[in-house]
């Protein structure tokens, strides 16, 4: 590795490290600064800006904001509210899926919003420390965007790797990341399940309690929605909503067929029969079914924009175009180097690409950014696509520096105090849920992509 390359390398990653210091937009606007050191300082060829995974993203928020703003939404976290409620004692384990199938039906962990305060309260009234399901469920509503059928992660994987020869489509994808994650998210919170001391035995807590303005205000209010009124154009916008997301998933079980390989074995594979390309029609039913929203659910198209899911859609997207486009202008300049450098870790170890993502994650805060940045280059070593999707989990990784946005809510949301960012930073509450899962989850994914391909 030359000096050159050391220092573009400290480029790229200083262009990371200053846009998180920032966050939301600054992440991708900042690796635009670095792009343009790398292409006017040193002269690098630009690299190819992710426009597929882009196209997707705006698509798949632009439905989901518009379902936000029938009122979709609030029905939704309805459901899950009153799910919780009727089990208060086992709403750690709840929690967790609750959240990951939300994400998981829209495509982003942020519209865990609303239903984090009701988890907070409903474990307070249980007299559970908030700690427990809390940090878990932050982490299972980013965990379940690698099981999304129109989350910008999946896509990229399935596009990418179906244009370096690994055929595979959607529901396979999440044949793997569905069960694995889910092992993982259970795993965490059986984990938490005791973690850290009950409320009537903890002194700070406790402590607290002995103030008549930290009583009423950890006791005095009560979050729920069950308050709010559903009418039928919200359940009618739902119902679309998850008609658009069967025939996209059905669309993709189409492109499946069963072939004979080399060694005789019959196998399946994708190849897309008379259909466009699974991006293309993901895009087409989600803009199709946002304007059937429109039109008979009177959902308002500004009070979509003004949304949180469309506004952190939109957040996504200008991160991933800056941060996809700075690292593939970078990989694509050195790919000989890097086939030199890395070649024989990746042939005996090609599963230790997984510490690449999760590192790369750690510093990007976003795991459509990791497929679309990194997968490419896993490719290009060499790395075989079973294994690259049983380390799929492994691109979450920006838990770890607890500056996400659904971590940060979590913690004031926590009226108890007991979920925190911690003294030194690295001890917070979502560390340990965080690794678990993660780490399980990708043992368990391994094994299944190994298993089935």
């Amino acid at each position: 590795m030359t000096i050159t390359m050391i220092v573009q390398l400290l480029i790229v990653l200083g262009a990371l490290w200053v846009g998180s210091r920032y966050g939301s937009l600054a992440l991708g606007a900042i690796s635009g600064i670095g792009l343009a050191i790398l292409v006017f300082g040193f002269s690098l060829k630009p690299g190819t800006p992710p426009t597929d995974v882009i196209y997707i993203i705006i698509a798949a928020v632009t439905c989901a904001g518009i379902m936000q703003a029938s009122g979709g939404m609030d029905w939704l976290i309805q459901i899950a509210e009153k799910l919780l409620r009727k089990h208060p004692d086992r709403i750690t384990f709840l929690a967790p899926l609750c959240t990951f199938f939300l994400t998981v039906l829209v495509g982003t962990g942020h519209v865990v919003y609303t239903l984090m305060p009701i988890i907070c309260d409903i474990a307070l009234k249980k007299g559970i420390r908030p700690e427990r399901p809390c940090g878990v469920a932050s982490v299972a509503s980013q965990v379940g965007i690698t099981c999304s059928p129109i989350a910008a992660a999946v896509v990229a994987f399935v596009t990418i790797s179906n244009e370096n020869g690994f055929d595979i489509t959607i529901p396979q994808v999440l044949a793997v990341s569905i069960p694995a994650c889910l092992v993982g998210l259970m795993a965490a919170a059986t984990a938490s399940f005791r973690r850290g001391l009950d409320l009537d035995k903890d002194p700070k807590f406790q402590a607290r309690l002995k103030d008549p303005i930290q009583y009423e205000y950890i006791y005095g209010n009560s979050a729920t929605t069950l308050d709010k009124k559903i009418d039928k154009n919200a359940k009618m916008a739902v119902y679309i909503f998850l008609a658009a997301l069967v025939i996209i998933v059905g669309f993709a079980f189409t492109q499946l067929f069963e072939t004979t390989n080399a060694e005789g074995e019959v196998v399946t594979v994708a190849k897309y029969m008379g259909f466009p390309k699974m991006n293309l029609i993901i895009q087409i039913i989600m803009l199709t079914a946002a304007a059937l929203m429109i039109i008979f659910c009177k959902a308002l198209p500004k009070k979509a924009v003004a949304g949180a899911v469309w506004q952190s859609g939109m957040v996504a997207v200008v991160a991933i175009f800056g941060i996809a486009w700075l690292a593939d202008t970078y990989f694509a300049n050195y790919m000989d180097e890097m086939k030199l450098m890395l070649a024989d870790t990746v042939k005996e170890y090609p599963w230790s690409i997984a510490f690449v993502f999760f590192l790369v994650s750690v510093l990007i805060n976003s795991q459509g950014a990791v497929v679309v940045s990194m997968l490419p280059l896993a490719y290009t070593l060499g790395i075989p696509g079973p294994v690259l999707l049983g380390v799929l989990p492994s691109v979450y990784g920006y838990f770890f520096i607890p500056n996400y946005p659904s971590d940060i809510a979590t913690v004031n949301f926590d009226r108890s105090g007991t979920t925190v960012i911690g003294k030194y930073l690295l001890n917070h509450s979502f560390m340990m849920p965080g690794l678990i899962c993660v780490i399980t989850s990708t043992i368990v994914a391994y094994l299944l992509s190994m298993l089935f391909y």
